[in-house]
C-alpha cells in the first residue's frame, strides 16, 4: 500500500518547486507590467502608478462593509404532534430571515475608482468640458450594454462576459475619444462594470444566496479592475 501511494503521489522535488516559482514570478511580472503600462497611457507619474498598484494588490485583502440586505425566504420545518403517546411529524411553512452584508473592494473597486475621478477631475481642471461630456456618455452607454449582459446568479455573483465591457469601452473610446481615446476608454470601461452590473442589480444581490457580496471581491482581477486596464491596452 505505501509503494502505491509513494506512485501515485510523487513527492514534489526542488527543480519542480523552482520551476513553479519561477512560472509564478514570471505572471506576476508581466501582469505587474501590463497594469503599469495601463496606467502611464493614462498619464500617471510612475510613482504615483506604483503606489496605486501596490494599493491594488493589497487592498484586494480588504473589504469594507457599506450595507445590509435582509431578505425572508420560504422554508419547511417539521414539528411533532404527540397523539396517545405517538408522535407525528407535520410538515409547515415558514420564514427565515437571511442578512447579506454588501462590502466594497479597497483593490477591485476604490483604486479603479481613484483613478476615474482623479481623471475626470483634471479634465475639469484642463477646461476639457468637451472631453468630459463624451466621456460621461461613454460611461452611460456602458453602463446600459453591462447591465443588458450581465447576470446574478445565486452562489457565484455577478456574472457577465469577461471580454465584453473592455471590447465596448475600446470601441467607445474609438468613437467619443476626441483625441483622448485611453481616458474614455479607462473610464467607461471601469464605471460601466460597476454601475451597470453591480449598481443597477444592487436589488437583486441580496438574493444572491451569500452571506457577504463584495463589490470588486476579486482585487486586481476582478471585472471593475481588469475591464479598464484591459481597455486601454487594446486602444
Amino acid at each position: 500500500m505505501s509503494n502505491a501511494r509513494r506512485f501515485l503521489f510523487p513527492p514534489l522535488t526542488w527543480p519542480f518547486l523552482l520551476l513553479i516559482a519561477s512560472l509564478f514570478v514570471l505572471v506576476f511580472l508581466f501582469f505587474s507590467s501590463a497594469v503599469l503600462m495601463a496606467f502611464n497611457r493614462l498619464g500617471l507619474p510612475p510613482g504615483v502608478a506604483i503606489t496605486l498598484f501596490a494599493f491594488a494588490l493589497f487592498g484586494s485583502f480588504i473589504n469594507i462593509p457599506i450595507a445590509e440586505e435582509v431578505t425572508y425566504e420560504p422554508v419547511i420545518r417539521v414539528r411533532e404532534v404527540g397523539f396517545f403517546g405517538i408522535l407525528y411529524p407535520i410538515p409547515y411553512f415558514d420564514w427565515e430571515e437571511k442578512k447579506t452584508i454588501i462590502a466594497v473592494n479597497v483593490g477591485g473597486a476604490l483604486v479603479p475608482l481613484s483613478i476615474v475621478l482623479y481623471e475626470l477631475f483634471r479634465l475639469i481642471h484642463l477646461g476639457e468640458y468637451g472631453l468630459l461630456v463624451n466621456t460621461l456618455l461613454a460611461v452611460f452607454i456602458a453602463s446600459l450594454l453591462s447591465n443588458a449582459v450581465a447576470r446574478p446568479i445565486r452562489g457565484l455573483g455577478i456574472a457577465m462576459p469577461s471580454l465584453f465591457p473592455p471590447l465596448v469601452a475600446v470601441l467607445l473610446g474609438w468613437l467619443l475619444g476626441d483625441g483622448n481615446p485611453t481616458l474614455v476608454a479607462y473610464v467607461s470601461g471601469t464605471l460601466g462594470v460597476l454601475i451597470g452590473a453591480d449598481i443597477m442589480n444592487w436589488r437583486k444581490i441580496k438574493h444572491l444566496g451569500a452571506p457577504m457580496v463584495s463589490i470588486g471581491g476579486a482585487g486586481t482581477f476582478d471585472g471593475i479592475f481588469l475591464a479598464g486596464i484591459i481597455a486601454v491596452l487594446l486602444v
